[in-house]
């Protein structure tokens, strides 16, 4: 348990190296989602976001970690991932996070839309060292 009052039930890392470790990942995430007892509609939220995070994780970071967290916090359950790569990082984190930028041919609405669909996102990125980015979403038990 930590200071505020979560905690940890199990933990899962995956690798991000390559499209079929993506696919495992989103499969992984449904799977625990539906585990927790999460609806259809916060299934596919969540699926979404690891989707989209995971896929950064890969095309901009070279490759990474996600690390799924089952969660207990009183009447409540929840999934945390956390993503992290050792790539080149983002420069500007607050302009990375608004619609309609991106560093590559996508729509831009990777980071920012992967924060909507989540209860909890943190980013925390250097130039040069890399991104992590941690997501989590609550069920009320």
């Amino acid at each position: 348990m930590n200071s505020f009052g979560v905690v940890v039930a199990s933990t899962l890392v995956v690798g991000l190296r390559s499209d079929h470790e993506i696919v495992k990942l989103r499969q992984l995430v449904r799977d625990e989602a539906i585990a927790q007892g999460f609806s259809l509609v916060d299934q596919t939220k969540f699926v979404t976001a690891a989707s989209e995070l995971a896929r950064n994780t890969l095309m901009h970071g070279g490759g990474g970690d996600a690390t799924l967290n089952v969660l207990a916090n009183g009447t409540r359950k929840g999934l945390r991932l956390t993503f992290v790569d050792k790539g080149a990082g983002i420069a500007d984190v607050d302009r990375a996070m608004q619609d309609g930028f991106s560093s590559g041919a996508g729509l831009g609405l990777g980071l920012g839309g992967a924060r909507r669909l989540c209860d909890e996102f943190e980013i925390r990125s250097e130039p040069g060292k890399g991104t992590t980015v941690s997501i989590t979403k609550w069920k009320l038990r």
